[in-house]
């Protein structure tokens, strides 16, 4: 599965409505965190398609939900469940430490 764009019009039924888990990027263009992670994020979706929907929100185009969730620094991920937030990470992980964090959100 591809990286999916989430967007102010689009979060609710995409990520507050998902039946899946969903793990959402905070990031911007500018960010160089940011840029190094998106490789790692890019591959998670698609190792854990069908289990987890990964995406991202670019919180210059998207400033509601960023603000909803009190998003002050980025990348900021997080993991929604059911629509609720269950867990937030910030700054950039290995791959390793992102595959962890997927896997302990499964359970």
């Amino acid at each position: 599965m591809e990286i999916l764009h989430f967007t102010d019009a689009n979060f609710k039924k995409e990520v507050l409505e998902s039946d899946l888990p969903v793990l959402v990027d905070f990031w911007a263009t500018w960010c160089g965190p940011c840029k190094m992670i998106a490789p790692i994020i890019e591959e998670a979706a698609k190792e854990y398609a069908g289990k987890v929907k990964i995406g991202k929100v670019n919180i210059d185009e998207n400033p509601k939900i960023p603000t909803h969730y009190g998003v002050m620094s980025i990348p900021t991920l997080m993991f929604f469940k059911k629509g609720q937030v269950v867990n937030q990470f910030v700054g950039a992980l290995s791959k390793a430490e992102l595959k962890k964090k997927i896997q302990e959100n499964l359970l």
